[in-house]
């Protein structure tokens, strides 16, 4: 049985439930990360900076690409050059919706807010919603400048409504929609808007709506005038909570893969639990948080792009006395756990699984294997997984997905094969995977910590155990 009790184990589902509703952007995410990392004496890179001499045994750093991506790493005390690093990656984005350049929209009466998909979400889930808006926001800083801010409006300013079944009475057989048309939220009413403080915009040609300009302004305490630009994405202001009546699943939206990002971050501080925790280790641990898996991951700050590769390489260089293929060796002494959630078997659609690959809620992460290369998951990967569940009572399930069904994929192949990395797929079961509320089990959150948390302490032995080439 795993060592964890109950009571570590509620703090972890917990403490994902707080990491969630902080987090309703992936630039909120990395926002997150990065006052976490710091509470745990990480110190911050710039990638436009020198990382010579700055980069030490023992040490602990991280930095953030676009604000939306983070990377973290803690060198061990006796990591050489060409050493490996243990890696867990994950991604920050979920689907959603997300502001059009020109948003401002009137039809009926009402104002409405044009919007983009993001992803390949549940849409029918985003009806009947109380959503919100929240991202980043360049603002003018007076000097010539600009400042990157974050925002996050609290109050429900947003609904996408259903269309009454007494006016499409099909709706009974068949839900369906118009991605473009049907999927427009509503601000306000015309009236309303234009009878209140905002009279006087009503002639105002620009890209958004007045009253919404007006409301981003006043939660980032700005004039109007000062937003340059936004990137800014829907979300459900019901917050992510506890429920069941054993009190043993997460209710919340952006579990996927927020689940997975919580648990890298957590598990990397808490293999950190002391300063000398490192002092033996002769890799580098690191968590590598991607932004863009839900749309393919190339972007300049997906899993698709050099990004892994760039902190590989200046880790490497920044080390005295490396070879001329310390990268190279370093590469093939390393090892990544990408982890994205998976399909938990649905009670009313358990037919939909392969019969022997079932991942229950509450029974731990699960092992995502696939033949055609979807997942990245190898007999030599998969061992190396087991054995470090296995030492530490930590149960691991497997996923494997219908041959008549059609299979998922991760950040795991794209890196794995871009270079050459030892690569193995898993993450924590899910249901309703992509709609706007998901279901986790709360014990597998800690469970899922306490797996990353051992294999960065236990990796580096492990593999000098392990002939494969």
């Amino acid at each position: 049985m795993n060592s964890l009790t109950k009571a570590q184990l509620q703090r972890q589902a917990e403490q994902l439930v707080d990491f969630v509703n902080k987090s309703p952007s992936p630039f909120h995410v990395v926002d997150v990360c990065r006052t976490w990392l710091k509470g745990a004496q990480f110190v911050e890179l710039k990638e436009k900076q020198s990382w010579s001499g700055a980069i030490k045994p023992n040490g602990r750093y991280f930095f953030t690409r676009n604000g939306s991506s983070i990377v973290a790493f803690a060198v061990g005390g006796k990591f050489r050059p060409g050493n490996g690093i243990s890696i867990v990656g994950a991604h920050t984005d979920s689907p959603c919706f997300k502001l059009k350049p020109v948003s401002k929209k009137t039809s009926s009466g009402f104002l409405q807010v044009g919007v983009q998909v993001y992803g390949g979400g549940l849409w029918h889930t985003w009806f009947d919603r109380d959503l919100s808006i929240a991202g980043r926001v360049m603002v003018r800083d007076g000097a010539g400048g600009y400042d990157s801010r974050l925002v996050s409006i609290q109050d429900p300013i947003m609904r996408i409504p259903s269309l009454a079944i007494h006016l499409d009475r099909s709706v009974r057989e068949s839900f369906t929609y118009n991605k473009e048309t049907h999927l427009t939220p509503i601000l306000a009413t015309v009236a309303k808007a234009l009878n209140g403080d905002n009279a006087s915009d009503k002639n105002i040609k620009c890209a958004h709506h007045p009253i919404l300009l007006d409301r981003i302004a006043k939660e980032l305490s700005v004039e109007v005038a000062d937003i340059a630009d936004f990137e800014l994405c829907l979300y459900d202001t019901q917050k992510a909570t506890i429920g069941g009546i054993c009190n043993e699943f997460i209710y919340a939206s952006r579990l996927d893969n927020l689940n997975s990002s919580y648990c890298a971050v957590e598990g990397l501080i808490n293999s950190l639990s002391d300063e000398s925790a490192a002092a033996e280790d002769s890799h580098v641990r690191m968590i590598a948080l991607f932004d863009n898996e839900e749309v393919g991951s190339t972007s300049a700050y997906g899993a698709n792009s050099a990004l892994i590769e760039s902190a590989i390489r200046r880790i490497q260089s920044s080390c005295s006395n490396g070879s001329a293929t310390a990268f190279e060796e370093s590469i093939a002494n390393s090892f990544m756990i990408s982890s994205d959630v998976t399909h938990a078997v649905h009670p009313n659609y358990s037919e939909k699984h392969e019969e022997n690959h079932r991942p229950e809620l509450q029974k731990g992460p699960s092992i995502k294997v696939n033949a055609n290369q979807s997942y990245a998951t190898t007999s030599v990967t998969s061992t190396i997984l087991k054995d470090i569940a296995k030492r530490n009572g930590i149960p691991i399930q497997e996923f494997v997905v219908r041959n008549d069904s059609p299979c998922g994929s991760t950040i795991g192949p794209m890196l794995s094969a871009q270079l050459g990395l030892r690569t193995v797929d898993m993450g924590n079961p899910l249901l309703s995977m992509h709609s706007i509320r998901e279901v986790c089990g709360t014990d597998d959150v800690g469970l899922c910590v306490k797996l990353f948390e051992h294999f960065f302490e236990e990796f580096a032995g492990l593999d000098a155990k392990i002939t494969v080439d």
